[in-house]
């Protein structure tokens, strides 16, 4: 039987999608049905879906796996002759030759076959060329591969290659990862519209996109599922049905969370490992928690939506950005569980698609004030008692450049002795906690100088800070930069006893075969700071979230569960910050530009990331519950403190100026220290139990 040659001059290269197909070197002949890249699945905690990693995303699958009626769908809107010609339908060829001369679009006649070799084989034949004589050697070429496939493949070898093959848009290859992606299930479980829904991309992804246009993605699935009942695939009756069905797809991309940013982290974090999982087939297990990631992106999102709208906002915002414009407002967001390292959410940025750039992870930023609680633990640990009086006055410090560092405010003003509350000074002394209440700045510097800034740096250094620390003065207030999830994971060790730990992304790594091939335990936490300290930091903290800067995220979240943290904002109103913690969580919030510059005037932690923070934390917790802090550790003095005067409390202190202060030993009041009767503290054989005269009684928590 003589083979017959047709070729049509302006046939089209089959869809948009071929030319999306990435340039892969290919070895053999172009009739070859090759290895096609696989992709790497990545899973959140529960085991939920949430990104893939590779230079394509695709899932191969056998054609056994898959219900028939997929394979039907495709066949009939790309080649309704697929089962009879032999690579080439000359009929098809010969009607779209028809429909040029009588200006009818009639498509290019190009088979299943003929499209599977040239998306197979695009650096040998390019379907890009459609016209000319370009046009016609590679129609040539591609006719000739796709008889000479037919000779060596079954029909259903050829269907299942182009199955997996094919490109549906949005950078998802094959119908399993088009199932999963557009409709939350593997390929396995399509239903017979969602099957329709898929045969109708190739064509074109964009015009049909289901998620973009599910109107109009609608009619083309019906026009295909009459298609299939008119070629004898479905009856009539179940067709009609069908078309009555909506249009639904997964949210997400078919992830249980927008993941980009932390699915980024993995593929770096498995590369550093040795795991080559852009070369595909492996499975990623994660510690992402779904819940809490899609907290943190609407808190993100809506926080920094709410920011641009406010009156008086001057810079380009995200909704009037256009093209390539990336210099508007940015945030992000980091959780991580104090006793496992374990990071439960992460979000780089507003828009992982405009902006993947991961600020979470890469960026360099100073901290401002979130960095006070280092120096203060510093001090503490240093034998500083928290109800030492620092007065907010004035400072020239000589540095060894020979120049002088004269620090500011935020406010412009200097407090003095005491502290202000609507621009008034109180009765209220300006001690230490009440130091790290209001954020002032000049007793963080003071007390940087007093312990030794070279100290403060190298106790941030321990805590995991990067890059290090410049031991300045004015690092003492955040002028050194940080990686954002560096200060996070550093504030575990205020939450976890003194215990730090390390971030993990990962708890283990599968293979195609489902091989073990990477696993990491749980961090294990490393001391750092005394337990004591820690307990006296992280309650100075939690007067910041209830009496100071972090009211809006205390506020924020339900009343049982405990809060503590620390808000941050760089001169000129650049970096703006709240990192705090619960007995689960330590997490922290930063807003501000890529290109730093002032967000607005009076942009500070307390106003803008606190309410992202609060917002991320009162919806998770809306659902949880906790167990609370658990008891201060052993060793700890504590006293009832007068705020008017630092000193002990009298009975005739008001009620609403008596606090409990906790001290190392030897730094408690002298009138407490000199009486061996009246020194409680944390212990086996000496626990409060009720009120003592002095001035001392059992803290509340």
């Amino acid at each position: 039987m003589k083979t017959i040659v047709v070729v049509s001059t302006f046939a089209l290269a089959a869809s948009a999608g071929a030319q999306d197909t990435a340039r892969r070197a290919t070895t053999g002949e172009a009739w070859q049905i090759i290895n096609l890249p696989q992709s790497s699945l990545v899973f959140a905690r529960d085991g939920s879906p949430i990104g893939e990693i590779g230079r394509e995303m695709r899932t191969s699958i056998r054609i056994g796996q898959i219900p028939k009626y997929v394979g039907q769908a495709f066949v009939a809107v790309e080649d309704e002759r697929f089962y009879q010609h032999d690579g080439v339908d000359v009929k098809a060829v010969l009607g779209a030759i028809k429909g040029k001369i009588l200006n009818q679009n009639r498509g290019g006649g190009s088979t299943i076959t003929q499209q599977l070799v040239g998306y197979m084989h695009p650096d040998i034949i390019d379907r890009s060329q459609v016209s000319g004589t370009a046009g016609i050697s590679r129609k040539l070429h591609e006719q000739s591969a796709a008889r000479e496939m037919e000779r060596h493949y079954t029909k259903e070898k050829i269907l299942e290659a182009y199955l997996n093959q094919i490109n549906l848009g949005r950078g998802w290859y094959g119908v399993d990862a088009g199932a999963r992606h557009y409709f939350g299930h593997p390929a396995a479980q399509l239903t017979l519209a969602e099957a329709a829904t898929l045969a109708g991309l190739p064509k074109s992804q964009p015009t049909w996109d289901p998620i973009a246009h599910p109107d109009r993605s609608r009619e083309r699935r019906n026009l295909i599922l009459q298609k299939m009942a008119e070629q004898g695939y479905i009856t009539q009756e179940l067709a009609d049905k069908t078309k009555l069905e909506p249009m639904t797809t997964a949210p997400n991309g078919g992830s249980s969370a927008p993941s980009g940013y932390f699915v980024d982290a993995v593929r770096q974090q498995a590369e550093r490992a040795g795991i080559q999982v852009l070369n595909g087939g492996y499975k990623l297990y994660t510690t992402l928690d779904p819940q809490l990631q899609r907290e943190a992106v609407n808190a993100v999102v809506d926080g920094t939506n709410k920011i641009e709208a406010q009156k008086g906002y001057k810079h380009l915002t995200q909704a009037a950005a256009k093209g390539n414009q990336s210099d508007y407002l940015q945030a992000l967001a980091v959780a991580i569980d104090p006793q496992t390292g374990d990071v439960r959410a992460l979000v780089g940025g507003r828009n992982y698609p405009r902006a993947p750039f991961n600020r979470a992870v890469l960026a360099k930023r100073q901290p401002g004030s979130s960095i006070k609680p280092i120096v203060y633990a510093k001090a503490i640990e240093d034998s500083v008692p928290a109800n030492a009086i620092i007065p907010d006055t004035a400072l020239t410090i000589d540095l060894v450049t020979g120049d002088q560092y004269k620090p500011t405010e935020i406010d412009g003003k200097f407090w003095g002795l005491n502290v202000w509350k609507e621009g008034k000074p109180t009765s209220t002394l300006m001690t230490m906690r009440e130091g790290l209440i209001h954020s002032r700045n000049m007793t963080a510097i003071q007390l940087g100088q007093r312990v030794g800034m070279d100290s403060v740096a190298a106790l941030a250094q321990r805590l995991g800070i990067t890059p290090a620390m410049d031991p300045v003065p004015a690092s003492a207030i955040g002028a050194s930069v940080v990686h954002p999830i560096d200060l996070v994971a550093a504030y575990t060790a205020f939450a976890n006893n003194g215990q730090v730990v390390q971030p993990r992304f990962i708890t283990r790594i599968d293979d195609s075969n489902g091989k073990k091939v990477f696993e990491r335990p749980a961090s294990t936490p490393q001391q750092i700071l005394d337990p004591r300290v820690a307990f006296i930091m992280r309650d100075m903290m939690r007067d910041v979230a209830e009496r100071g800067s972090g009211v809006p995220a205390r506020k924020a979240v339900p009343d049982g569960v405990p809060v503590a943290g620390k808000t941050g904002t760089t001169n000129d109103n650049v970096d703006v910050w709240f990192v705090g913690m619960t007995p689960e969580l330590v997490a922290g919030v930063w807003v501000g530009f890529d290109k730093p510059k002032t967000i607005a005037s009076g942009a500070v932690g307390g106003l803008l990331a606190a309410p992202i923070w609060g917002q991320m934390m009162g919806r998770y917790y809306a659902n949880h519950s906790t167990a609370g802090w658990g008891p201060p550790p052993d060793g700890l003095v504590y006293a009832e403190i007068d705020r008017t005067t630092a000193n002990l409390a009298t009975p005739t202190t008001p009620a609403d100026q008596r606090y409990t202060e906790y001290f190392l030993p030897g730094t408690e009041p002298l009138e407490v220290r000199n009486n061996p009767w009246n020194v409680p503290q944390w212990g086996p054989l000496f626990m409060p139990t009720s009120r003592s005269s002095g001035g001392v009684q059992k803290p509340k928590h």
